[in-house]
């Protein structure tokens, strides 16, 4: 699978930005395709997943309620809408799929075999 993320940016505080990310090169109806963030000397983290074959979404807990992951399935693409945004959101932002991740995984990165390369998102205070 080749992913290929964009969207990235400079937002103020409050702001939005949606994210896309492609994916090419399999079916992807035994994928996962999730967002994970890595901020400067900080570790990846987990922001949002989506498991194609029934649409179960996932969300870290400090994005829920202001991230949306999307589908949209005959471009093969995931969208993450970011609204709210805060200094604390800035990083650099990673789509990666994996093959049947287990059920309540998809926040492990170790459940992911591709990845794609980041968009970095900066939101200014």
């Amino acid at each position: 699978v080749q992913l290929q993320a964009s969207g990235g940016g400079l937002v103020q505080t409050e702001g939005s930005l949606r994210l896309s990310c492609v994916a090419s090169g399999r079916t992807l109806s035994r994928y996962a395709l999730g967002w994970f963030r890595q901020a400067p000397e900080k570790e990846r983290e987990f922001v949002a997943g989506f498991r194609w074959s029934n649409g179960y979404r996932d969300y870290a807990d400090s994005v829920k309620g202001r991230f949306i992951i999307t589908r949209d399935a005959a471009k093969n693409t995931v969208y993450l809408q970011m609204n709210s945004l805060t200094p604390e959101d800035t990083a650099a932002y990673y789509c990666a799929a994996g093959e049947d991740v287990a059920p309540g995984s998809l926040w492990k990165i170790s459940e992911y075999d591709y990845w794609g390369q980041g968009t970095q998102v900066t939101v200014s205070s």
